[in-house]
């Protein structure tokens, strides 16, 4: 078995030799082959240098370099995209979380599709971070129905096949066992080790919990509307043309039996609900015409069978 660990890295050069040694340490005791994965988001300072040093002593180290800071989702994605390995770990270089937590959660993969770090004993500040954190997590676990305590956690455990098909972007890739739990995975969370902040400086802020917020809008529409559009806009469509219509057909009435209704703001109310209606159900019916273009287009799979072996993808 081969295990690929991901490492995103901004900015971390005081970082990044003492994380190479601690996870050296910990993989070369274990029993299986793994390689290490950098990924450089757009460093500016002494980070790309360090890791191209340490490359070229190091056989099992691979680096990924970006033009610019494109972001932690698409670090991620990067990661996942050149990683060799049947197992996929993702850890974060501020050596916050503990790398001795990796081999338990690789041992429970294949008995689980992702495991998830839980920073029980989390070593941040309240209000700016673990605060905001604990309201996001029972947030999102409430509107997206998936369990977990930690969902900002760096370290996470997956099965290759389960991410590599993953396309994430924004802040999205904390929603990662959201997107994974779609296709009927398995998901453990563990309680890990974790550490303050020893150097450098944090990227993250209170201001993140807004963008939180906003993209699991988004997860949530995805997660119930992704594949039927309609099924979002139609109803609140069907609802607004019908009282429209209602209205109207009342005013209608009255017109008919001699009162004037030119004066009367309810003509208005009427015709904008009617107007909204339709366009809510034109909306859901062009979402219909563009998620059946996607398909067909990317043969993207509806459904993914249990039996990786024997996987056969279906589009419809």
């Amino acid at each position: 078995m081969l295990v690929s660990i991901v490492v995103p890295i901004y900015n971390e050069e005081e970082n990044i030799e003492p994380l190479h040694r601690a996870l050296k340490e910990v993989m070369d005791a274990q029993e299986y082959d793994y390689e290490i994965l950098f990924i450089d988001d757009g460093s500016t300072d002494r980070t790309p240098s360090l890791l191209e040093e340490i490359a070229q002593k190091d056989t099992k180290v691979r680096v990924l370099t970006f033009r610019r800071n494109f972001g932690k989702a698409a670090a991620w994605s990067a990661g996942f995209d050149h990683a060799k390995g049947d197992v996929i770990v993702t850890i974060d270089a501020d050596l916050q979380n503990d790398p001795k937590n990796i081999p338990k959660m690789v041992s429970l993969i294949g008995e689980y599709d992702v495991v998830n770090g839980w920073r029980k004993k989390r070593k941040d500040p309240f209000i700016i971070r673990r605060f905001p954190s604990i309201i996001a997590n029972w947030l999102i676990s409430k509107v997206t129905g998936v369990k977990l305590r930690d969902y900002g956690s760096g370290l996470k455990a997956y099965k290759a096949d389960v991410v590599k098909n993953i396309r994430i972007y924004g802040e999205m890739h904390r929603f990662i066992p959201v997107i994974a739990s779609w296709y009927g995975v398995k998901i453990k969370e563990i309680e890990t080790i974790h550490h303050p902040r020893l150097r450098g400086k944090s990227k993250y802020g209170i201001s993140r919990t807004l963008i939180v917020l906003l993209d699991l809008i988004t997860i949530k529409f995805l997660q119930s509307f992704s594949t039927k559009p309609l099924q979002a806009f139609g109803p609140v469509g069907l609802l607004l043309g019908a009282t429209g219509f209602l209205i109207n057909l009342y005013l209608t009435i009255l017109w008919f039996s001699g009162q004037s209704i030119g004066h009367r703001p309810l003509l208005l109310l009427g015709i904008l609900l009617m107007i909204i209606g339709i366009q809510l159900i034109g909306m859901g019916l062009l979402g219909e015409m563009l998620v059946s273009v996607y398909h067909e287009s990317q043969k993207r799979p509806l459904y993914v069978l249990k039996d990786q072996d024997n996987k056969k993808e279906g589009r419809g």
